[in-house]
């Protein structure tokens, strides 16, 4: 159903590539996500339960991410609902940062998202 990369751009150059695909997800992707999450709960509440949503406005994004998303993940989708997650998390971080005021960030960050994603089903994870 998904797409595979032939096996010719398996060598070290598409490894490199997955390589460098896996680490903007993670650094950039999904810690973005957490980020965008955390800053939108302190923005969005006001007095000392800013920080308890400030909390667990990410708290449930890693709950989520690691019982259905995760590659180790004991209850992990099959794609195409996984998929289908991740961009309505993707999708979340960026209304997120969107309500907080940051338009170019949330402009950048979108896309970012859905590719990565997509490029993860192209080319094998490492589990």
């Amino acid at each position: 159903m998904w797409a595979r990369i032939p096996a010719p751009l398996h060598s070290s150059g598409g490894q490199a590539v997955n390589g460098l695909n896996l680490a903007i997800r993670f650094f950039v992707v999904e810690l973005g996500a957490l980020a965008a999450a955390a800053y939108w709960g302190w923005e969005a509440t006001s007095g000392p339960g800013r920080w308890y949503v400030a909390v667990l406005a990410p708290a449930a994004v890693i709950v989520v991410w690691a019982l259905f998303v995760s590659p180790k993940a004991d209850r992990r989708l099959r794609d195409p609902a996984r998929f289908g997650l991740e961009l309505v998390i993707f999708t979340v971080a960026t209304a997120a940062l969107l309500d907080a005021g940051y338009v170019v960030p949330a402009i950048v960050y979108a896309p970012l998202a859905v590719v990565t994603a997509a490029l993860v089903r192209i080319w094998p994870e490492p589990v």
